[in-house]
């Protein structure tokens, strides 16, 4: 890992990181297109003509983060003249073209969408389509164009703290806004221009279709197609959960691993070309492009295209048998992914990819060599354990930061179905092709159906071992950061005793605990009082340092885990919960008043309070304000939204502060 450091490939692949992160979060560049390019030119003029090694070295340093800035303001719609926000105007008539068919929610089916007209004003930009589920509707198709009369929406923030934030996870897919329809609102166009995507996704519907004339079961069908063709959309949520809780979900994403598998497969079956002349050449040639046909039957997802990207760049490594040059492979195609698409940076996918892959360059060949097995068959398993290993020490601080759980059993589930991989995607391309051709015999369909399920339900087993499942894991930015200062320092000892790495490993560890220990010392001084949105109820958190009480109306805690497990993990906090049964409660000895649908506010010796609204009280809110001063009006999510807008006007009448959490989200009062 040492030579990793002074390696040209990651300095250029870390600066254009850099220049992309500073441009996504600071905007730095607010120019237009032409002073960009002058930028560019100025640059490479530069560089050429110097002569000094070291000024070269740095310029180009610069040079490749000001491409990452540059990647980020050329990939972004906002920056053209033609943005469709430039031409909103009342009553307009807009074109879309479905670009991706995304997973459906229970009432809606949802679409991403290219905004390419509006009026006769050719368009760019993307948008989310909210399409009503009807019976009678068919699913759009890919390249499909739809004409309409929508109303653009902007994406909600979430409403409570620690929430996974939709609106930032479509911006980072260059989507700002979104659209509702049903389907009394639009009218299709047929398709349009067919692209390569489209072709992908009529061929999946061709195989789909074949593939259900073979009356697999529902979860087998569900898994064959998302294994085989990229497909997730029918996957149970039960499924899914199984494979999270095994540590095995990425088996059921067409990614990294599936592609590793087809190369490793395809490096052996194309070997003997390696006796003939330039047959590695030739062999490096047929791998990639069967990989890029496998890409075209996954259905050319962001996912895929940047696992076939990656392994067609190492398969050329691979052809020289170097480390070094597989590690060029490496940086290269994470170079030229994030030279295409800079947001790929943010894409949690490609984040897991990467650090998995480079784990097992890295750190494998080190553990493996711990332990000589001279048995062949052990051997394979060793090799196979070091492999998954390898790659889950890569990935391990970035899954506790984003999923906050360890599967501790993660090893057997992959050293269990990781050998059979190779067989069951093998198995399942033919079984494609055969059913597309309908010559597949049924008692193969049923073979494979019956792996497939007994696939399930070993992983299903797994994921039902509870005490090998470590949940809640709490670990902020800053510790994933230094957790893998750990791993880099750590591997570099363990490698090669001596006491300078010593001083480093030991150096790391002692940044991780003052970290661990920074944040325990801010967590046991915080205090605050927090109302939650939650629609037509009511949720208070009431935090005492490290433990928070959760007050609340609900007849079922498990409604509303989104909501209270967010914070709790995210703050690493103990919880306990309590049933709303008091009009008053206090917050640092400040009086919070509840009035609930009696409308009683006239107690004794009450004044000032903060004032909730639940349930939709029936008051003249001029007169309680009147008689109370409140100091503060807050309505939560159980009241109606005509009487929300009611009193608002009211409190702003009488300049009293006013927080609604479904406009403002929750509202916090900390000390």
């Amino acid at each position: 890992m040492r030579k990793l450091l002074y390696f040209l490939p990651f300095h250029f692949t870390l600066f254009l990181i850099l220049g992309i992160c500073v441009q996504y979060y600071f905007r730095i560049w607010q120019f237009d297109f032409k002073v960009l390019a002058i930028i560019h030119l100025l640059f490479l003029g530069i560089i050429l003509f110097i002569n000094f090694r070291k000024s070269v070295t740095f310029l180009t340093f610069g040079y490749f983060f000001f491409i990452g800035i540059s990647t980020v303001f050329i990939q972004e719609d906002a920056n053209y003249s033609n943005y469709y926000e430039r031409f909103f105007t009342d009553n307009l008539s807009v074109v879309l073209k479905v670009d991706k068919v995304l997973k459906s929610s229970a009432s809606h089916d949802k679409y991403q969408v290219d905004v390419i007209q509006i009026d006769n004003q050719k368009t760019r930009g993307t948008v989310l389509l909210n399409l009503t589920k009807d019976s009678l509707l068919n699913q759009l198709k890919i390249n499909e164009l739809l004409i309409s009369k929508p109303t653009f929406l902007e994406v909600n923030a979430p409403l409570n703290p620690h929430q996974f934030n939709f609106q930032k996870y479509l911006e980072k897919q260059g989507i700002r806004q979104q659209i509702f329809l049903d389907k009394s609102e639009f009218k299709s166009l047929g398709l349009g221009t067919r692209t390569i995507k489209g072709w992908s996704e009529q061929f999946r519907d061709l195989v789909q279709v074949s593939m259900e004339k073979y009356h697999f079961e529902r979860d087998e069908l569900a898994v064959i197609t998302a294994l085989l063709l990229g497909q997730r959309q029918d996957l149970s949520k039960q499924l899914l959960n199984d494979y999270s809780r095994a540590g095995a979900i990425h088996i059921l994403a067409v990614s990294g691993l599936h592609v590793g598998i087809i190369l490793i497969l395809l490096l052996n079956i194309f070997k003997p070309l390696e006796h003939f002349k330039y047959g590695k050449t030739i062999k490096t040639i047929i791998i990639i492009l069967i990989l890029w046909m496998f890409a075209f039957v996954a259905g050319l997802s962001a996912s895929v295209v940047r696992a076939v990207t990656m392994f067609s760049f190492l398969a050329i490594g691979q052809q020289f048998g170097s480390k070094r040059i597989i590690l060029f492979s490496l940086f290269s195609s994470m170079f030229l992914l994030l030279i295409f698409n800079p947001f790929f940076l943010f894409d949690v996918g490609f984040q897991l990819s990467y650090l998995a892959v480079l784990g097992i360059i890295t750190i494998q060949p080190k553990l493996y060599s711990l332990i000589k097995v001279k048995s062949r068959i052990l051997d394979f398993f060793w090799q196979l354990t070091t492999v998954s290993m390898a790659a889950q020490i890569g990935v391990l601080p970035l899954s506790l930061y984003y999923f906050h759980q360890f599967p501790g059993l993660f090893f057997l589930s992959n050293i269990v179905i990781i050998p059979f991989l190779e067989i069951i995607l093998v198995t399942g391309i033919v079984v494609i092709f055969l059913s597309v051709f309908q010559v597949l015999p049924p008692i193969m369909a049923t073979i494979y159906g019956f792996i497939i399920s007994t696939m399930n339900t070993f992983i299903n087993w797994i994921s039902n071992q509870e005490a090998f499942l470590f949940e809640d894991i709490s670990l902020s930015l800053w510790l994933m950061l230094a957790s893998y200062g750990m791993i880099f320092f750590g591997i570099r000892f363990f490698a090669d005793l001596n006491t300078k790495k010593v001083t480093y490993f030991l150096v790391s560890c002692i940044v991780f605990q003052s970290l661990f220990l920074l944040e325990k010392v801010q967590k046991n001084k915080k205090n605050e009082w927090i109302v939650f949105h939650k629609t037509r109820q009511t949720v208070f958190g009431f935090r005492d340092k490290n433990k928070v009480e959760f007050v609340h109306n609900l007849d079922s805690i498990q409604s509303m885990n989104s909501i209270t497990d967010s914070y709790k993990i995210a703050e690493n906090v103990q919880e306990s919960f309590t049933k709303l049964n008091s009009n008053i409660y206090f917050y640092q000895n400040n009086p919070i008043l509840i009035i609930d649908t009696l409308g009683i506010y006239q107690l004794k010796n009450l004044k000032k309070p903060i004032v909730v609204l639940h349930n939709s009280p029936k008051i003249n809110l001029e007169r309680m304000i009147r008689t109370l001063q409140p100091t503060q009006i807050i309505v939560d999510g159980s009241n109606y939204k005509s009487y929300a807008t009611r009193w608002e006007k009211t409190a702003q009448k009488l300049k009293i502060p006013f927080h609604n959490t479904s406009q403002k989200g929750a509202f916090i009062k900390s000390d």
